[in-house]
Parts: C-alpha cells; sequence; structure tokens
C-alpha cells in the first residue's frame, strides 16, 4: 500500500507537483503567524486592540472576496502563460506582507498590509484553483485532492505551535521575517511551472 501511495505521489505532473509544494510553504509559512497575531495588535501597534485585530482580519477577507470573483472571469479566459503571470504576482504580494508586519507601528499598517494581502490572495487563490483543476492527473483526482488538503493541513498544525514558540523566544519581528523567506520561497516554487522560460524572464514578466 505505501509502495503505491509513493508511485502515485511520484507520477503526479510537474504542474501539480509544484503547485502544491508551493500552497504548502505558503499555508506553513501564514500558520506561524496566524495564532500570535492578534497579540501582535493588540500589545505592540498604537491602536490596536481586539476589535481592530478583528477588523484587519474583516478587511483582508473583503478585499479577497470583491476581487477573486470578477478576475476568475478574466483569467478563465486567458491561456496558460498569462495565468501562471498572474499567479507569481499575486503569491508574491502575498510573500510581502510578513515584511510590512516587521515595520509596522500603528494598526493603520496593518490594515493597509491586510488590503495588500486581500489583493494578493484574490489574484493569487482563482488561478491557482483553475491551474490546479485543469492539470489534475485523470482517474487521480480525489487521491491529489486528498493528498495536498492531508499536507496542507499537517503544516498548519505543526507551524501554529512553532510560531507561537518563536514569537515568545525570538520575538515577533524574526517571526514574520521567518515567515516572508518561507512564502517567499513558495512564491520561487511557481517559476518552476514553466520550464521554456528561465527564472528571470518570468519575474521580468511580473514587473
Amino acid at each position: 500500500m505505501l509502495i503505491n501511495e509513493c508511485n502515485n505521489i511520484l507520477s503526479m505532473n510537474r504542474v501539480i507537483k509544484f503547485l502544491m509544494i508551493s500552497d504548502i510553504l505558503f499555508f506553513t509559512s501564514f500558520g506561524l503567524i496566524e495564532p500570535i497575531l492578534a497579540i501582535f495588535f493588540k500589545d505592540d501597534l498604537v491602536g490596536g486592540t481586539i476589535l481592530m485585530a478583528g477588523l484587519a482580519s474583516t478587511i483582508y477577507l473583503l478585499v479577497k472576496c470583491i476581487i477573486q470573483l470578477p478576475f476568475s472571469k478574466y483569467v478563465d479566459s486567458h491561456n496558460y502563460q498569462t495565468r501562471l503571470k498572474w499567479l507569481l504576482i499575486g503569491s508574491f504580494l502575498v510573500s510581502v506582507v510578513p515584511f510590512i508586519y516587521i515595520f509596522a507601528k500603528d494598526i493603520y499598517v496593518i490594515f493597509f498590509a491586510q488590503v495588500i494581502y486581500g489583493i494578493g490572495s484574490g489574484l493569487a487563490y482563482p488561478t491557482w484553483l483553475g491551474l490546479w483543476s485543469t492539470h489534475l492527473d485523470k482517474r487521480k483526482e480525489s487521491f491529489e485532492w486528498s493528498l495536498y488538503s492531508t499536507l496542507a493541513g499537517l503544516g498548519t498544525a505543526a507551524t501554529a505551535a512553532i510560531g507561537a514558540a518563536l514569537s515568545e523566544f525570538a520575538g515577533f519581528k524574526f517571526t514574520f521575517i521567518f515567515v516572508g523567506i518561507l512564502s517567499f520561497i513558495g512564491c520561487l516554487a511557481l517559476l518552476e511551472l514553466d520550464r521554456r522560460k528561465n527564472k528571470i524572464e518570468l519575474i521580468l514578466e511580473m514587473i
């Protein structure tokens, strides 16, 4: 059984593999800070309260929801290269957010970061889903979805405790830097989705 499962993983197409690797890195990295954000907002920011922490989450979700539905119709009408470009742009914006947290002294800087987070997620999420859905291996759809869900869930569960420990013993700034680096690596993994172009060309297309 275990050998068969390993063979199934190894036989997945490269698009599915790197989409999964990238998203798990994002899930894992942001799982590090989700348990501590409300404490950071309340204790380390001017104007930060539990209410403001909730408002920050609301801003992110509203911006994401406003963008992702109309944008999903846009990417559906474009080719693979255009989808990949927007996925890179959205993922890059998300990976910038922890670095904004580092320099935040006021809750309104956090609100700005949440807007960036919402825009990035609104661009990346529907594009990721579209690419994932169109590249699932035939007769392995349930396995690949389940593998993704399992790995993402395990990564998030493991990092919740680790993130709390990091912030307590190393501080919020170190934790945010670590999260930013990890999510940026997840962004770089997406560059492997197109082997026909080198990494510099793909990065230049984002600008």
